[in-house]
């Protein structure tokens, strides 16, 4: 196994989607990304990325929490767990209160539960989402059980993640 030091480097969105087309096991790109972040090896070769974009979940996507939609990586040690900690300190940095992702049934959650990550619920199978009227192709992830993780809160410098259930309201009343 390699044990090369990782370090963060910024990663434009079609170079962490085709990263994602070349490594990830059961996945697509996602269509959009807010960011992107990727770790890479003391000789600057591109080891694994994490994208980050608006939560799939409707009901999440309140303005306040962000979603890593997929992250990937060719096998370097503890590069996942790298990449979801740094993508929460960048959302965090950038406002955002909250973030979430999922893992499917069978993923161990290691690299989440080595950034500080919990289980806040668990997900059955979807059905799908193909209908006669409007079909739909299966991108992988119907019919699989999931687990939602949240990223953890920081206590120590007072930052508190507000309950995800409705947008921010704004501190002037009159936006």
């Amino acid at each position: 196994m390699n044990t090369a030091l990782l370090h963060l480097v910024p990663v434009r969105s079609r170079q962490a989607k085709d990263f994602v087309r070349t490594w990830h096991r059961h996945h697509p790109p996602p269509a959009g990304q807010i960011f992107a972040v990727g770790a890479a090896d003391e000789t600057g070769i591109l080891r694994a990325v994490a994208i980050v974009g608006r939560p799939v979940a409707r009901h999440l996507d309140d303005g306040a929490t962000l979603e890593v939609t997929r992250t990937a990586s060719d096998g370097a040690r503890n590069a996942n767990s790298l990449l979801y900690g740094a993508a929460w300190r960048a959302a965090k940095a950038l406002g955002y209160r909250r973030m979430v992702t999922y893992t499917q049934d069978g993923e161990s959650g290691a690299s989440l539960r080595g950034a500080g990550w919990r289980v806040i619920a668990s997900r059955p199978p979807r059905a799908g989402w193909h209908t006669a009227s409007r079909p739909r192709a299966d991108h992988g992830n119907n019919h699989v059980t999931r687990l939602l993780w949240q990223a953890p809160a920081d206590h120590r410098a007072g930052d508190q993640q507000a309950p995800c259930t409705a947008p921010l309201a704004s501190p002037n009343p009159s936006e």
